[in-house]
């Protein structure tokens, strides 16, 4: 029989929809996993923390990765081994990699306002959340050392979809980060997302008072150090789960369409229906859109596209394009005589 504590399990994100799942289990303790590396799993079961090994079968079939739901089973050796994984509600993954996260509540998509501001990155960030069906909350920190905070405010005002909650924290202020506090209810799971340096780590500390190593950034361009290098689940005094993610950046078609369904409204109305938004006549989206965010979409519909191919496929794509350098390069010697 299925052994588990809904009270203790509760309080580390269990809810009606996991339980819903275990009508077909026989045996084993329901876990959460809290900590994902290559050489080792731990797992959390609502009291106590431990680590596990996953059956090879089961590896084969699922990756896993933390926030997921398991079934553990000790041997004879009494070695807890994971030999079921039970379907996360959401998650947060990369289209050429093993999965990020998952079960998800809330994404804090993390961005300083020194040198890491980047409304481009922002805008991947939302989409990504997007695409996991995570609600998104930005989250623009060091506003104590930035001396232009109410222009990039707005500027991100500006390019931020509509309904879309923003907050300003000083990760070093137990006042500002106690802005968090409705979001951080007993069983909420808190997903991170920023790159290097943005104050991922230090959020962490503060909420949960975690000693995660915090690094500075480069004086030159504020870029960070990557303190966080594996994914880890933390418990908050007040109950939620905080992920702290070391970076996520692949973008999938959907996470594309979600964070910019402007442009495909807009586009509905573009004359031709392959309009490409980069000056044919007719064009719906030119316009009526930031330029710098048209030309965003543009870069992340690229990248999207370079995903989904295999690598023959890039091959013949950068052969085909040095053809066609070639053969314009021998043509504008011909004129030139």
């Amino acid at each position: 029989m299925i052994d588990f504590d809904f009270e203790a399990l509760r309080n580390i994100g269990l809810n009606n929809t996991i339980i819903s799942q275990l009508s077909g289990v026989d045996a084993g303790r329901l876990c959460r996993i809290t900590e994902y590396q290559r050489d080792r799993i731990t797992l959390h079961d609502g009291s106590t923390e431990f680590d596990a090994r996953a059956l090879p079968r089961l590896l084969a079939e699922t990756p896993l990765c933390v926030g997921d739901w398991v079934i553990a089973e000790p041997n004879v050796l009494n070695e807890m081994w994971i030999s079921q994984r039970l379907s996360p509600a959401n998650q947060f993954a990369r289209a050429d990699a093993p999965p990020i996260a998952s079960n998800i509540d809330t994404a804090l998509l993390v961005m300083g306002l020194d040198g890491d501001f980047n409304l481009r990155r922002m805008e991947r960030y939302l989409a990504l959340a997007a695409a996991a069906e995570v609600t998104p909350l930005a989250i623009l920190s060091k506003p104590d050392i930035c001396t232009d905070v109410a222009s990039r405010v707005a500027a991100l005002t500006e390019r931020l979809p509509p309904r879309t909650q923003f907050l300003l924290i000083n990760g070093t202020s137990p006042e500002s980060v106690a802005q968090l506090q409705p979001w951080l209810g007993a069983g909420q799971t808190i997903c991170l997302l920023g790159s290097s340096g943005a104050g991922k780590s230090t959020l962490t500390n503060a909420l949960t008072g975690a000693a995660q190593e915090t690094s500075g950034v480069r004086r030159t361009d504020s870029r960070g150090r990557h303190t966080t290098t594996a994914r880890s689940l933390h418990i908050c005094p007040s109950g939620a789960c905080i992920i702290d993610t070391p970076g996520l950046r692949t973008l999938s078609p959907e996470s594309l369409s979600s964070a910019f369904d402007d442009i495909e409204s807009l586009a509905a109305g573009c004359q031709f229906r392959d309009c490409r938004h980069q000056g044919e006549p007719g064009c719906a989206v030119i316009g009526h859109i930031d330029p710098d965010r048209l030309h965003n979409f543009h870069k992340l519909q690229r990248e999207v596209h370079r995903n989904q191919q295999t690598a023959l496929e890039r091959i013949a794509e950068r052969q085909k394009w040095k053809a066609l350098m070639r053969s314009a390069a021998a043509r504008s010697r011909q004129k030139r005589g």
